[in-house]
This record gives structure tokens, C-alpha cells and sequence, in this order.
């Protein structure tokens, strides 16, 4: 989602990749405090005071351990959980015995807590449950810098959320806040508001209990592995509009949570949810939570990825915000944050990447996820049209992948030009039909599971039968993108690869037909009948010497 940062700013980079600090690396890395335990499912309960802007809650963590034999009667481990200030751990229990404050060490945003098991079979499940309260982050510019938004509405009533990829969902409440591990048995959530607004959360809604001095619980339940970050409130004066969607795998519930007024707008503006569904699931196979649902939610901000719920802020508008990201004119032919969000179902929430540096597994497939919608409804050229201009927001500034195990992405450009280097694969593939096939089984292959950029490039590679290795180096891992140099001659056209990754041999393609080349000179013979064009959807740099 961070992609819209490019439209408020160039989008430069801030991360040093040579400094990192010890608070970094707790968080980004899967070490000795989170690698012998594996998350099974999230209790959370949160009662929201609107007037002081405070939040106290608990959440209950259930998880088994992995890695320790059955015979093995007394393990003793540190357990890392994550919880950033001003927010604060009030007391915990393990197992439903109260943990000792003096034993739990802080180090941080880390709380690094003891747990003794007196079973360590990898099937045992353990209960820790965690008090918390205070003033979480405010969010000063959502979705870009994360935290809680506190704001009202356009009839003056109050309007309340989170945004927090990148900074954790442990800037709100206490978690395991690794994308590396998802509760295996999904969440449930539990969420307490003045009782004249309605909360909107993830997952379907199970319940609403009514309390005293005004206040009411929403209860939901999402049953499929969810990440941290997409575990989102909604607080408003909400209205529902409810739909079906007949998709691959049956009947899709739609429900489109509007703010009271909006409805008219909503009703006309959201024809693009089933569109998106309905092109997105022949690229990449079915929607990936059935069970959950499919939710657009009115957002005090222009929009995140929030798993079955996403947040839409786009004010009824085609293209982003009524611009159109690739200056084509194809970008206003439908509404930018309702199919680069939905998108992320199948990227991002579907297939996450474990460490954050392989971002461009959720951003690049996403953003080229907007091509593929282009092309499912208005076809080929107009695809290729969009795709092409969104290079100009480019920067090349750094590698696409950014450094491991330190909570830090890779360069901005792992959406436009990843979307490219997607749309470069494809088209020295030359097979649509088997390419798509390679989307929807990848879909299938890593279902709801966390991966590795190695994976997938490797997945792309055997699925397509070509060794895109070098191809992946070049656009991922280094700066700039391949260069073409082309000499032209009388008779024929020399051409190879320079300032590109040793043994860089990406072929090209010279109208429809496909060119081996390498850092050697190769050559085409031209004339009367023969012309050497290249093919505009390989996204590459070009030197020309006649």
C-alpha cells in the first residue's frame, strides 16, 4: 500500500542498508525468541475510549511448540512478544499461572517472557494471555506512517481505525509481529465502542453484546491464517450494502460498509468489487478466504490490503484519486484502491513473504495485478499501454530486495518496475495461457502459507521452464535494469547485453520473434523486409550507434 506515497512524494527512500540498530534486528529477525514456538490462533479483545484516546484490552495467544521431542519432560525457553510503547503489558499468564513482572525483561519494543513446558511434543498447545493498555501512536498521515486514526466523520460523528504495515501491529496490541508466522487457526476479535456507532472488523461477524453506560462488543471471527497488520477496527456510524458474487469456488458473500450518506455513491462506485473478482480470480484462481468473506470498508485514510476487509478511501473516484497513475488515460477507466487492495488477497495475504526485505512479492504481483484487470476487461493493448506507463515512476535508486532480518524494505520501486519485470517475463515467454496457468498454480502451491523470494523465482522458473535466475538478480537485487547496446549496420543489427549482472542472458524480442542474447555480440540480419523493433514491453535501457 505504500505505493501511494509516490503521489504525495517522489517516494526517496530513507533506509540506510548499512545501519541498522539492535532494535531492528529483534524485530526483523525469526530468532531463539520466536523460532521454537508456532502461533495457532489470536483471542483479542479491545474496549476503545474515543474521548481519551486510549485503548486497554487482552489477548490471548494460543501456540504449540516446535522443534522439542516428546521426551524432552522440562523445557525452559524465552518467549519474545512485541509490544510498542507508550503501550504497556500490564501482567501475563502462561498456561493460567500469573508470570512473575521481575522475570519478564523488556528490551524495547521486545518483551522477552520464561515459559517452562512439562510437555514438549510439538502437538501440545499452550494458552499465554497478555493484559495491555495506554495511548498507542497516532498515525500522523495514514495509510504511509502507521498507528491509530482518531477523526469524525462528514456528519461530525467519530471515526476510528489503524493502519500499520510497516510499523507492526504491535503498535496497538501485543503479538508475535513477524510476517513469518500467521495463526495457523485464524483470529478472533472482540472489539468494544460507544453502542451508536457499528465496528467493522475482519472475517463475519458473530455478535454484538450490549453493555452498560452505552457501549457495545462486535465479536469476529476470521477462520483462514491472517497477518498482523491486516487485523483492523473499523469505528463508525457504518451502513451495509450486501451482495453475491458468483465465483470459482461458489457463492461469495460481498458486503461494502459505508459511512451513513454515502450510500447512492458506494452503490454505483463499487461495481468494480465483483469486476476485480471476477478478472483477478482467471489470473490468479479462486479468492483465497471464501470462508471470510469479501468486505469493502470506508477507510479515514485512502486504503490498505486489510485481509476480507479492506479499507477504501478513494472518495468514489475512478483511477487514484481521479488521476491515473500511468498518465495513459487507461488508469480512470476504473477505480485504482478497489483493485490494487483486492488484489493483494491473493498477494500478500494469500502468499506473504516472511521477511519484509521481500516485499516485491506482495507489491510487484499486485501492482501488476492492475495490468492483468486492464487486460481481463478492456484487453491487450490497452494492458500493455498501462503497464509501459507506469515506468515513469521508476527511480532505479537501489536494489528491489532490501536487506534480511532488519525489518527494512527495499527500494519503492519493487511495485512499477517489479509489475515490469513481470510483464518483461511474460513476454519472452511468449505463452499467455501457460503463463497464466503459472499464476493460478502458484496461488494453489503456496496457499496461505508464508514464502521466500528463492521460492518463487524458483516456482517461475520450473512452472515457465526457463532459468530466470539471472533475470531475477538483474531487476531484484541490482540497481538498474538491464542495457540493451545495438549497433545498426547496412545489412544487419548487432546487439548485447552491457552494464548488466555477469552472464546476464536474457533473450530479447524483435517484433514476434525471440532473440538469444548475451554479453557477446549477436546479429539480425535486416533489409528490405527485415526490420529490428523491439518488443516496448521488455523493460529494459537501450544505447543505440548507427
Amino acid at each position: 500500500m505504500k505505493q501511494l506515497l509516490f503521489l504525495c512524494t517522489l517516494f526517496v527512500v530513507t533506509n540506510s542498508f548499512s545501519q541498522f540498530t539492535h532494535a531492528d534486528s529483534l524485530r526483523g529477525t525469526y530468532g531463539p525468541g520466536r523460532n521454537w514456538w508456532d502461533l495457532r490462533h489470536y483471542d483479542l479483545s479491545v474496549t476503545f475510549d474515543i474521548s481519551k484516546k486510549e485503548i486497554h484490552g487482552k489477548n490471548i495467544i494460543t501456540f504449540s511448540m516446535i522443534g522439542k521431542g516428546p521426551d524432552e519432560l522440562a523445557i525452559t525457553s524465552t518467549l519474545q512478544l512485541d509490544l510498542q510503547e507508550p503501550m504497556i503489558i500490564d501482567s501475563v499468564l502462561i498456561n493460567n499461572n500469573w508470570v512473575d513482572p521481575s522475570k519478564i525483561k523488556k528490551d524495547g519494543a521486545a518483551y522477552f517472557i520464561p515459559f517452562m513446558s512439562h510437555d514438549g511434543s510439538e502437538k501440545e498447545e499452550n494458552q499465554l494471555v497478555v493484559y495491555f493498555h495506554g495511548k498507542p501512536r497516532v498515525a500522523k498521515r495514514a495509510p504511509w506512517d502507521g498507528g491509530i486514526v482518531w477523526t469524525k466523520d462528514h456528519n461530525g460523528k467519530p471515526w476510528v481505525s489503524v493502519a500499520c504495515q510497516g510499523q507492526g501491529a504491535s503498535v496497538w496490541f501485543p503479538c508475535k509481529d513477524s510476517q513469518y508466522d500467521e495463526p495457523d487457526q485464524g483470529v478472533t476479535m472482540h472489539y468494544t465502542c460507544p453502542s451508536d456507532l457499528v465496528c467493522v472488523s475482519n472475517g463475519s461477524f458473530i455478535g454484538k453484546e450490549i453493555k452498560n453506560l452505552g457501549q457495545s462488543i462486535y465479536s469476529w471471527k476470521v477462520s483462514n491464517p491472517i497477518n498482523n497488520y491486516c487485523m483492523i477496527p473499523y469505528i463508525g456510524d457504518y451502513v451495509n450494502i450486501h451482495e453475491h458474487f458468483a465465483g470459482e469456488k461458489g457463492n461469495l458473500e460481498l458486503d461494502y460498509w459505508v459511512l451513513r450518506g454515502n450510500e447512492e455513491k458506494a452503490k454505483k462506485q463499487f461495481q468494480d468489487a465483483p469486476r476485480t473478482l471476477k478478472a483477478l480470480e482467471y489470473w490468479f484462481g479462486p479468492y483465497p478466504f471464501y470462508e471470510d468473506g469479501y468486505k469493502l470498508v470506508e477507510a479515514p485514510y485512502l486504503g490498505m490490503e486489510h485481509q476480507s476487509a479492506v479499507a477504501y478511501g478513494n472518495e468514489f473516484k475512478n483511477g487514484y484519486l481521479g488521476s491515473d497513475l500511468s498518465n495513459t488515460g487507461v488508469g480512470l477507466k476504473w477505480d485504482f484502491i478497489i483493485v490494487h487492495e483486492s488484489g493483494h488477497e491473493w498477494y500478500g495475504n494469500n502468499i506473504t513473504s516472511k521477511d519484509i526485505a521481500d516485499m516485491w512479492i506482495h507489491e510487484g504481483f499486485t501492482c501488476y495485478s492492475e495490468t492483468l484487470f486492464t487486460d481481463y476487461w478492456f484487453g491487450k493493448s490497452d494492458a500493455d499501454k498501462y503497464c509501459q506507463g507506469l515506468r515513469k515512476n521508476i527511480l532505479n535508486d537501489q536494489p528491489i530486495i532490501g536487506p534480511y532480518g532488519v525489518n527494512t524494505e527495499g527500494s519503492g520501486d519493487m511495485y512499477y518496475k517489479g509489475a515490469n519485470m513481470l510483464h518483461t517475463i511474460r513476454t519472452i515467454y511468449g505463452n499467455d495461457s501457460l503463463f497464466r496457468m503459472m499464476l493460478r498454480k502458484m496461488n494453489a502451491t503456496f496457499y496461505h502459507e508464508t514464502v521466500t523470494t528463492q521460492q518463487i523465482e524458483q516456482f517461475m522458473s520450473a512452472e515457465l521452464g526457463m532459468d530466470l535466475s539471472k533475470v531475477f538478480d538483474q531487476y531484484l537485487r541490482e540497481k538498474n535494469p538491464p542495457t540493451l547496446q545495438v549497433k545498426y549496420g547496412k545489412k544487419k543489427v548487432k546487439f548485447r547485453w552491457v552494464n548488466c549482472i555477469e552472464g546476464f542472458d536474457m533473450p530479447i524480442i524483435n517484433g514476434k520473434q525471440k532473440l538469444a542474447c548475451t554479453s557477446k555480440w549477436g546479429s539480425y540480419a535486416i533489409g528490405h523486409d527485415y526490420s529490428f523493433e523491439l518488443n516496448p514491453n521488455l523493460y529494459i535501457l537501450k544505447k543505440e550507434k548507427k
